[in-house]
């Protein structure tokens, strides 16, 4: 197996299930050749690690595949994003660039030196993040292909208070913060995540991070893709920063089993 096989894992589920839970900022592993190009010491990168990483997340969608009527298709990042990240764009149109976290970041959490400046990206980008983008474009289309439509239901954490990279960080934090896109986000996938989550605490919108996560080969194209990002703010299942789950856990993964039942149909 080559090491770009391995930076990502597809779960298969239910062979008529529409929903794929993308998990892709929960992992810590950085690979050797990697890590030799980051500047931080070993401690300065497990704290970065700490605040980084949307720790448990994968745990999260784990138990929400098995608590699901129909079990989910999933697709997990198992390299750190420090590695590259797949959400990103690839190129000027990220605006994340402003804080030298592009595809490939130069910058940590916060606004320290992680790579140099110049680094190039391309190396990276071309060994994990568009075999990752490949990955996720052909498990969509398989959807597409079994089911006639996909659901693309996004798992990620968010620190309690904002951290210095944060473009957006000064708005609502809610327990519960619901990514939408204007193409990918039909009324109806959002009314099910509000009610599916109800029971979490106050749920909110776009704030303090917005926009779902669509392969670039179907975003803004094809209406048969939809897509949702949940964010979870994390005090409301581990201890901050880096540290264990807690109960609250279990409260989120079946809120999340619930909506998966629900948009399957």
């Amino acid at each position: 197996m080559t090491a770009e096989t391995q930076s990502f894992e597809v779960l298969p589920g239910a062979e008529g299930s529409p929903v794929i839970l993308h998990v892709p900022h929960s992992a810590r592993a950085v690979p050797a050749e990697v890590r030799a190009g980051i500047m931080l010491d070993d401690a300065a990168l497990d704290q970065e690690l700490d605040y980084i990483v949307d720790a448990h997340t994968a745990e999260i969608a784990d138990a929400a595949g098995e608590l699901a009527a129909v079990e989910p298709w999933r697709f997990v990042n198992r390299l750190s994003r420090l590695v590259v990240d797949p959400e990103r764009f690839p190129d000027e149109r990220e605006e994340m660039l402003a804080v030298g976290m592009g595809a490939v970041y130069t910058r940590t959490t916060h606004r320290a030196e992680l790579r140099p400046a110049d680094t190039d990206p391309e190396p990276l980008i071309e060994r994990y993040f568009r075999p990752y983008a490949r990955a996720m474009t052909e498990a969509v289309a398989d959807r597409l292909a079994a089911v006639g439509r996909v659901v693309i239901i996004d798992v990620h954490s968010y620190p309690t208070e904002a951290l210095p990279y944060e473009l957006h960080g000064a708005g609502p934090r809610p327990p519960v913060c619901l990514g939408t896109d204007s193409f990918h986000t039909p009324p109806a996938l959002l009314d099910a995540a509000r009610a599916a989550f109800a029971g979490c605490g106050e749920i909110g919108l776009d704030s303090p991070f917005s926009g779902a996560y669509v392969p670039l080969e179907f975003y803004g194209r094809d209406p048969r893709v939809t897509a949702l990002m949940v964010e979870i703010r994390r005090d409301t299942y581990m201890a901050e920063p880096g540290g264990p789950a807690g109960p609250g856990l279990g409260r989120l993964a079946s809120a999340l089993g619930v909506l998966v039942d629900a948009v399957t149909g």
